[in-house]
Formats: structure tokens, C-alpha cells, sequence
């Protein structure tokens, strides 16, 4: 009797080949999800926003006279009259020259940005959109020109 050998995979070398690719796809899923749960924080967290924030308006204010806080607006005069602060409707931060000519934005999606003065210390309170909220402290030297 001729028998005609074809090579096959046998059964348990299928169940085995099954088990290896549905544990793959299993990975692939959870680093997915776990991917996707990352973006969705990071796009939701404002706390990195609020570093940059404050390390770029500590720059600007760094050597800057305080001329006043007024209509949550900060004017202070550096080479020339600046003035910060969330205008009516935006949902930014802006940089603005004193008559608020220009744009330059500093933070985005905010909700409110409160400004108080106090002796040369001001106080910032910005609220995001997604409803945190940070404060900042800057205290302006005496007697820089």
C-alpha cells in the first residue's frame, strides 16, 4: 500500500499557532488602550501648560518695572510698555503692547485669569477650561529702571 504523505500542520501545532496569535492581538489591544488613555490625559492636564506658563511670564517680567494691575490686565514697562492678561471672550493668555496692539499668546483654553496687586506682589489665578486651576506668585524688585 502507497501511502501519499502531504505535511500538515497537526492539530496541536494549530491550537498552539491560535493561542500565539490571540495572545499577540491581546497585547496589541492593552498598549492600545493604555496609549489612548496617555493622549487623553495628557491632552487634559493642563500642569505642563501651567510650568511653560509660568516660566515664560517669569522671563518677561524678569527686569520689568510694574507700571499697574488694572481690568485683570498687568501693564509693565521693560524696553517698552507691555501689558498681560486674558482679553474679553479669548480663551488665551496674551502678551500685548500696552494700547493692545500685537498678540502673542501665552496659554491656551483657559477659562478665567484673575490678576491682583498687592505692594509689587501679584498674584495670578488662572482657571482652564477643563476647570483647573493654578496660581502664581511674582514679586517685582524695588528700584529697577
Amino acid at each position: 500500500m502507497n501511502l501519499n504523505r502531504i505535511k500538515a500542520f497537526t492539530l496541536i501545532e494549530c491550537l498552539v499557532a491560535l493561542f500565539v496569535i490571540s495572545g499577540s492581538l491581546m497585547v496589541v489591544q492593552g498598549l492600545t488602550k493604555l496609549l489612548s488613555e496617555d493622549v487623553r490625559y495628557i491632552n487634559t492636564d493642563k500642569t505642563l501648560d501651567w510650568q511653560l506658563f509660568c516660566g515664560m511670564l517669569r522671563r518677561e517680567l524678569d527686569g520689568s518695572e510694574l507700571i499697574k494691575v488694572e481690568n485683570n490686565y498687568l501693564y509693565v514697562k521693560k524696553n517698552n510698555d507691555l501689558r498681560f492678561g486674558q482679553s474679553v471672550g479669548s480663551p488665551d493668555f496674551r502678551k500685548t503692547h500696552s494700547s493692545g496692539r500685537g498678540y502673542q499668546p501665552m496659554l491656551f483654553d483657559i477659562k478665567s485669569a484673575e490678576i491682583k496687586e498687592l505692594d509689587k506682589l501679584v498674584k495670578f489665578k488662572i482657571t482652564f477650561d477643563n476647570e483647573q486651576s493654578f496660581d502664581m506668585l511674582y514679586k517685582f524688585q524695588e528700584g529697577i529702571e
